[in-house]
């Protein structure tokens, strides 16, 4: 993702200029595109920022009274046809970092061998089938909402996966079906003072499309590593049993993390219809969450009005007794208080949220599509929802709002 090293990249691009010496005496068909976002954003949360990833950080709220950087980005797309057999792509995307810094980053770097009409297989850096607007969701053009229902996209920000995968494509029930398996591995920047692995992701992701109906379930499951946090739990551990039950329950190195989701969409032509459920449990004081969303649309030559509803809750309680006080010595009962009201405050920024949103899109030329969105979001249940960058005065329970406007574009 955004701090992949060099090697990393140099892997990558090595390997498809290596493919594309041997095949040099095919007549490669090469395609060059790309997409982007230009959006502003508003919210009327002046105590903390809103932002639509917690991986690339706005500052709309708190930050700025009206924020470039929620949903702006720009990506480009280079590909290769060499034969009939295979293929290449590379998509760089230059986005919002958590360094708060416009950086760019290896999205896509693959090659695909296409095994038989039916049975394809991928290496290097692959988009991650987690939900449906996987393999778009970066692409506000595809989109019908100016950026992806965060209460259920923000639950498993990461978007890619370096690894491989095989697709197979058949046919029956009166439908034509698509069962992808996936294997990797990611390295991202969770914040300014963790950075997280991601080993030995494995996913199995069905699809089926019939007629205007197109429906997508996956199951997925990671060991995830979350470096920054050591000596937090360290210190809980001194505290004997009782410390030491409180971070193996909320640590958040080496949990293995669980991904369940299933959405349909039904697109006639005039209107369309979509909805999404997922559960994303990480075991540990990341959260375990169920997030959905149902949103629809009419279109009317050029406008398409919408209306979505989203929600994500806590499977688990966002507050804990922790360590008992009662009883030690001042200064370990002070220590004690301390790392009860921190795991409390970081518990607290599991999302518990729902929105309602209505926007328009305006598809103003081929290949430009302007919208703009407002937002009721409330977070609830003493959760800061998905807002970062909280301040002392925030309160949870209170709705807010926020105006999007934004050009997304291809070319």
């Amino acid at each position: 993702m955004t701090l992949m090293t060099r090697g990393r990249r140099t892997t990558s691009c090595a390997a498809l200029l290596a493919l594309c010496a041997a095949t040099a005496h095919a007549e490669p068909a090469w395609t060059f595109g790309g997409f982007g976002t230009l959006s502003a954003v508003h919210s009327t949360e002046r105590n903390a920022d809103y932002t639509a990833s917690p991986l690339a950080p706005g500052q709309a709220g708190f930050g700025k009274e009206w924020a470039l950087d929620v949903d702006t980005r720009l990506g480009a797309q280079l590909g290769v046809q060499l034969d009939k057999r295979w293929s290449a792509v590379v998509q760089v995307v230059q986005e919002r970092a958590v360094s708060r810094q416009y950086e760019p980053h290896v999205e896509w770097a693959n090659v695909k061998f296409q095994v038989t009409p039916d049975l394809s297989v991928r290496a290097g850096r692959i988009a991650l089938p987690l939900f449906l607007a996987a393999d778009y969701r970066k692409a506000g053009y595809a989109l019908p909402w100016i950026r992806p229902p965060v209460e259920l996209y923000s639950a498993m920000p990461i978007s890619n996966s370096d690894g491989i995968d095989a697709s197979y494509r058949w046919s029956a029930f009166g439908a034509r079906h698509e069962t992808q398996l996936v294997y990797g591995s990611t390295s991202v920047r969770l914040s300014r003072e963790a950075a997280g692995e991601a080993k030995h992701t494995l996913g199995l992701t069905h699809s089926a499309t019939a007629g205007a109906l197109n429906v997508r379930a996956t199951v997925a499951q990671s060991m995830l590593n979350v470096k920054g946090a050591e000596a937090f739990f360290a210190a809980f551990r001194q505290f004997g049993p009782a410390g030491m039950a409180v971070a193996d329950r909320y640590d958040i190195a080496s949990r293995r993390v669980y991904v369940l989701s299933a959405g349909f969409s039904y697109d006639p032509g005039n209107w369309f219809l979509m909805g999404e459920l997922g559960r994303v449990n990480s075991h540990s004081m990341l959260g375990d969450q169920t997030a959905a969303y149902l949103s629809g649309g009419y279109r009317f030559g050029t406008l398409t009005p919408y209306a979505t509803y989203a929600r994500v809750e806590a499977n688990m309680p966002t507050t804990t007794p922790g360590l008992a006080t009662t009883g030690l010595p001042a200064e370990a009962a002070a220590m004690a208080g301390f790392l009860n009201t921190e795991l409390n405050r970081r518990l607290g920024d599991i999302p518990v949220q729902d929105t309602a949103s209505a926007g328009l899109r305006w598809d103003v030329a081929p290949g430009y599509a302007f919208k703009l969105q407002v937002d009721r979001v409330h977070p609830h249940a003493g959760s800061t929802g998905t807002l970062t960058n909280v301040q002392p005065g925030y309160q949870s329970g209170r709705a807010f709002h926020v105006v999007s406007a934004g050009l997304d574009f291809v070319f």
